[in-house]
């Protein structure tokens, strides 16, 4: 594959990969957060393509919403439905469109209520970074895993105006991320981490997960997959084997993990009190429903050591991690929102 391939092959991985009638269960997202640069204040905008195995034509729209405020502790979670007739996910490049919402390179805009009120956001995104793929390019083109993520644009910088309740927030330079993953079905069970900025390396990037499969009703052991951008080297720690050998241990809001290579070991935590959490009902392609745990306002520490010369770093967020459970199980003891 040659280099400009390469390019268009990503640039392919940010248009929806979703045919449109596949009898194939489906799920797909387009999501975007960002963190205020010094206060515990989040959000997270995510545009859903949903189609049930074999029911194509009950495949529907989801817009998303979450406005988390760790100073009032007074989150907004909203959600609506649209029939997939009324949306564009485009096969060509990245644009989608639900109902009158919709995101495309450089913009999202849109507006959604439910029990907790209203959001209304209109926002322009930019940056330079190039897209990070957490999985081997080869698993991106194989049917397994079922489950395909990446992140289109990290450090991404956020301008524009979120009106939560008809109080209208000003967004000046939020740095997050542009992201997209899909799949035939949920992977059974993930803790998905991610920090767009650390306090004390603001052009440092980490995105991870661990995440266990069910086979034939055994659980696989963990998977756990990182990738470290810092000080100008990108730390991608994906392949098969990497994942299985590194360690990845977590309940409801605490997670640590480590992984390494023969240039560095990186262990980290990423944890969270239950209440800058908001619990949501995800549809599953195959059929029933998963919860996920989603907080935007996460602590996280990581200790990056090099081999060669035994030094350490340890960076450090304390409030700016995104930090996911995704899980059958409903002992969390959260309110699910929407």
């Amino acid at each position: 594959m040659t280099r400009v391939e390469s390019k268009d092959w990503i640039r392919s991985l940010l248009a929806a990969q979703y045919v449109p009638g596949q009898s194939q269960g489906h799920y797909e997202s387009f999501f975007f957060r960002a963190n205020h640069p010094q206060r515990p204040l989040a959000f997270w905008i995510r545009y859903t393509l949903f189609s049930p195995r074999r029911e194509p034509e009950r495949a529907i729209g989801e817009l998303w919403g979450i406005w988390f405020d760790g100073e009032t502790g007074q989150h907004v979670a909203v959600k609506r439905e649209v029939a997939l007739q009324e949306c564009e996910f485009s096969r060509e490049t990245f644009r989608v469109r639900i109902g009158a919402a919709g995101c495309q390179p450089g913009e999202l805009w849109g507006e959604a209520q439910s029990a907790d009120g209203r959001l209304t956001w209109q926002l322009s995104f930019a940056g330079e970074q190039p897209p990070l793929l957490l999985l081997p390019p080869a698993a991106y083109r194989a049917r397994l895993p079922r489950a395909k993520s990446l992140v289109g644009l990290p450090l991404a910088r956020f301008n524009g105006q979120i009106e939560v309740n008809g109080t209208a927030h000003r967004i000046e330079d939020w740095v997050g991320s542009q992201n997209h993953n899909w799949g035939s079905r949920h992977t059974d069970s993930y803790a998905w981490g991610q920090v767009a900025g650390f306090d004390n390396a603001p052009n440092s990037f980490l995105e991870v997960a661990t995440a266990r499969l069910k086979i034939g009703g055994l659980w696989s052991p963990p998977f756990t997959p990182l990738v470290l951008r810092h000080l100008g080297r990108e730390y991608a720690l994906t392949n098969t084997l990497q994942t299985m050998r590194a360690s990845g241990r977590w309940n409801f809001f605490h997670w640590q993990f480590a992984t390494g290579n023969d240039e560095v070991r990186i262990l980290g935590t990423i944890e969270a009190p239950a209440s800058l959490f908001v619990a949501l009902r995800y549809y599953n392609p195959p059929g029933g429903e998963k919860h996920c745990l989603n907080s935007k306002l996460a602590r996280c520490e990581l200790q990056l050591t090099h081999r060669s010369t035994g030094a350490t770093e340890v960076l450090h967020t304390q409030h700016r991690a995104a930090f996911e459970i995704l899980t059958d199980r409903r002992d969390h003891g959260l309110r699910v929102r929407v």
